[in-house]
């Protein structure tokens, strides 16, 4: 299909000098339905091309992001209902909360009517990517017919960032609403290692006490980075657990790593510390939600799947354990596989049983215990596509491969967690599939800085490859 048909009437805003122009691709709005109120005083421009593919998007049996789809469509619409064809196309307030608060404008523009004007460079409508070519093409007269302004293209797909730049685009960004962090490694992990001794560090400490603990008072100054719920050790014998923080003091619990590494559940102990940290957390009754994130191969779904046995065949604190993860693309609707939900969710979810057989594998009859373990324990495999709408109450969930998944996403399947439940969130940000996120703008990584605060979370990186030398290998060379 060609990118032009007629000549296009003069439909292009008037841009102010003050503001900037941004183009919004398909799936900035996928990956952020509320997009469009996220650029301030700016103008923002959706393209007729964008509107076609969120159409046909809306309808889609992936329950995911036929839902993103849907939720930007009817935020558009609220904006625009109410203006004229003319305004639509030259721009319509967008709403803010704050009165006083500048505000944006939001506009269409019907680039199936671009022209093919040879003063602008123009990308044809290759029948592959015609679509990606059309939006790119808005931004290219956009460019041309406000000289001066800023016009950006702003698309998550890093090939159609590297086409428009090559196709004389100035401006072209990734959309970075969602950024939580400006470099992965400044990731949160859960823990501060303090070199030397801490102690030493600290000028001063008081003692108090506090029910049945021991806490000890420090200054925040003293330790500006910590969060609730984290670890601080050093290289000598200190080890703590922040159990609390305020404005002016941090409460700590000293522990002993001994005693923390000789811990254990379902007959699992930890090979390391950090293995020993994440299994403190999920054993805590205060903390309701925890994330696991680090390599494969490093412990965390069997530490999960060990726990959520323990805290119901032998604590029995739950009711039931949920299993569940987002089926890949090639696989969006379960329900063309055959048999039960669990039956379809199994190749996916195979990682499990194979925790699963490692926990039971000395039994007499490895296959027999698994079973039981099953039934006593109501596991139920889930696909996160069918979640929304649900509440689980009296469940211990357990939320895998992470990584891929939007905040909006994620935000979806935390918020169906109800009373008595606990959520645990496992995800590696070096295995991400999706080609739209990346480990900075993955609702794993926003998930963990958002939620570090919460004195119901618990963070916990855990390293160090315990699936086998080879594994470890593969991991830091290949």
């Amino acid at each position: 299909m060609e990118a032009s048909q007629a000549v296009c009437a003069d439909v292009t805003p008037l841009v102010e000098p003050a503001k900037k122009v941004y183009v919004l691709d398909t799936n900035v709005l996928l990956h952020d339905p509320t997009a469009i109120t996220a650029f301030n005083e700016h103008h923002v421009v959706i393209p007729m091309t964008v509107l076609e593919e969120l159409d046909h998007i809306k309808d889609r049996r992936d329950k995911t992001v036929s839902r993103e789809a849907r939720i930007a469509i009817q935020m558009i619409d609220k904006i625009v209902d109410a203006a004229s064809p003319q305004e639509i196309q030259e721009g319509v307030p967008v709403p803010v909360a704050d009165a006083d608060a500048p505000r944006g404008t939001l506009a269409i523009f019907p680039d199936q009517l671009i022209n093919d004007d040879s003063e602008i460079p123009y990308l044809n409508g290759n029948a592959d990517h015609a679509n990606d070519n059309r939006i790119i093409n808005v931004a290219l007269k956009l460019q041309a017919e406000n000289q001066g302004a800023f016009v950006c293209l702003v698309t998550k797909d890093i090939n159609m960032r590297i086409k428009a730049k090559g196709s004389g685009l100035m401006h072209v960004e990734d959309y970075r609403r969602d950024r939580v962090l400006d470099d992965i490694d400044l990731l949160s992990k859960g823990y501060e290692h303090v070199p030397g001794d801490f102690w030493s560090t600290i000028e001063q400490v008081d003692t108090v006490r506090e029910n049945d603990m021991t806490l000890h008072r420090l200054a925040r100054e003293a330790l500006p980075g910590v969060y609730p719920n984290m670890f601080v050790y050093d290289d000598q014998e200190f080890f703590a657990f922040v159990v609390r923080m305020d404005e002016q003091f941090v409460y700590l619990r000293c522990d002993s790593r001994d005693s923390l590494m000789n811990h254990g559940f379902w007959r699992l102990t930890p090979r390391n510390l950090e293995q020993a940290m994440a299994m403190s957390l999920l054993a805590s009754p205060d903390i309701d939600m925890t994330v696991l994130t680090g390599p494969a191969g490093s412990g965390k779904t069997l530490l999960a799947l060990a726990y959520g046995l323990h805290s119901i065949l032998e604590e029995g604190r739950y009711s039931k354990l949920i299993v569940a993860r987002s089926t890949p693309p090639i696989a969006e609707d379960i329900g063309f596989l055959p048999g039960t939900e669990e039956e379809k969710m199994a190749p996916w979810l195979a990682a499990f049983d194979d925790n699963l057989e490692i926990l039971h594998g000395t039994d007499e009859s490895c296959a027999g215990s698994i079973d039981y373990v099953k039934e006593r324990a109501n596991i139920q495999f889930k696909s996160l596509n069918f979640m929304r709408g649900r509440s689980f109450n009296n469940a211990y969930i357990i939320i895998d491969e992470a990584q891929g998944l939007t905040q909006f996403q994620l935000k979806s399947v935390i918020s169906r967690v109800g009373e008595n439940s606990k959520i645990v969130v496992l995800g590696n940000l070096a295995q991400i599939d999706n080609k739209y996120i990346s480990p900075l703008t993955s609702g794993l990584t926003y998930l963990v800085e958002r939620s570090k605060q919460y004195e119901h979370a618990g963070i916990m990186h855990v390293n160090g490859i315990v699936r086998s030398r080879l594994a470890a290998f593969a991991e830091e060379n290949l």
